[in-house]
């Protein structure tokens, strides 16, 4: 028997396999594809303190191997998330839930953390620091090193649920960014988010997104997390959980090596529904081929 159980900040997974945020609703939308108690967990589109109405569209556009989107954290808000998508996650007792907490202000970050400190069907925050900080001119939280170490020192404070900061890729040196995290009390960090990207229609002559510029996301930008993982988790003494552009097993295995404890399938959810449960089950055959058996033993072994 080989063990895919994985452990993050003392929260146990039945594996290290799970969706990213903003690709899989909060689980109901996908569970007539997945059965979701065979993922390791359930990662909630981003909860903000009210309901936010997204971005004006047209706000997704197809790229070469990936895609954008400028959906704008588009949610119901914190009170019906817990009404309706956590209730009906109850009933995936193995599999955890990690929800992904947005905000435009510290202020709105903790108001939704308190909300969910009453939430025991819960595991673990992942706190998405793309958002633009409206009180430092729209430039976002994660953006800047003071301002990741500060958002995660005030959530950590708060958060009665281990925490995961979300850094963006749109930095000059993420290891500056994980290791601020790090210092701010972070559990742990995922990444990468989404790339700024940009397509213009030349018939039109015209931004294909409305809002201009969305986040690239797919196969294309996988080469680019690989990097980063591998570069922060030799900075930092947290795990990582591993994304971007994640769409076959090999891809998985290949961000575990650079040293992921976890790994998020995205964008691919929308083109096979049923990726999640491939890869696993691609995971699960690779290590049977290799006579590795604890999933744990691949993690970060390539130097």
């Amino acid at each position: 028997m080989i063990n895919t159980k994985i452990n993050i900040a003392g929260v146990e997974f039945q594996n290290p396999i799970m969706e990213a945020s903003g690709t899989f609703g909060s689980g109901m939308e996908y569970s007539e594809f997945v059965d979701l108690n065979k993922l390791g967990a359930v990662v909630t589109k981003g909860v903000a303190n009210v309901p936010w109405p997204g971005n004006p569209t047209p706000r997704i556009a197809e790229v070469s191997s990936g895609m954008l989107n400028a959906i704008g954290l588009q949610n119901p808000g914190v009170e019906v998330f817990c009404e309706r998508d956590l209730k009906f996650l109850e009933q995936y007792k193995d599999t955890r839930v990690l929800v992904n907490v947005c905000g435009h202000s510290a202020e709105e970050y903790i108001e939704v953390v308190d909300r969910l400190a009453e939430e025991s069907r819960v595991d673990m925050l992942e706190i998405n620091i793309s958002c633009p900080n409206v009180k430092e001119g729209g430039i976002a939280f994660g953006q800047d090193p003071k301002a990741v170490e500060e958002i995660t020192r005030l959530v950590k404070k708060h958060a009665k649920q281990p925490i995961v900061m979300k850094l963006s890729p749109n930095v000059t040196d993420i290891k500056v960014m994980a290791k601020a995290a790090e210092a701010g009390g972070a559990d742990a960090i995922s990444l990468i988010n989404t790339l700024t990207g940009m397509k213009i229609d030349v018939e039109r002559q015209s931004f294909v997104l409305a809002n201009k510029t969305g986040g690239m996301s797919g196969p294309a930008v996988h080469p680019i997390a690989v990097r980063m993982v591998y570069e922060c988790a030799n900075t930092v003494n947290i795990p990582i959980i591993g994304m971007g552009g994640i769409s076959t097993w090999e891809d998985a295995v290949e961000m575990m090596l650079a040293g992921a404890t976890a790994v998020s399938v995205g964008t691919a959810n929308f083109y096979n529904p049923t990726a999640t449960t491939d890869i696993l089950n691609g995971v699960i055959e690779y290590l049977e081929r290799k006579n590795i058996d604890d999933i744990n033993d691949i993690i970060g072994i390539v130097k």
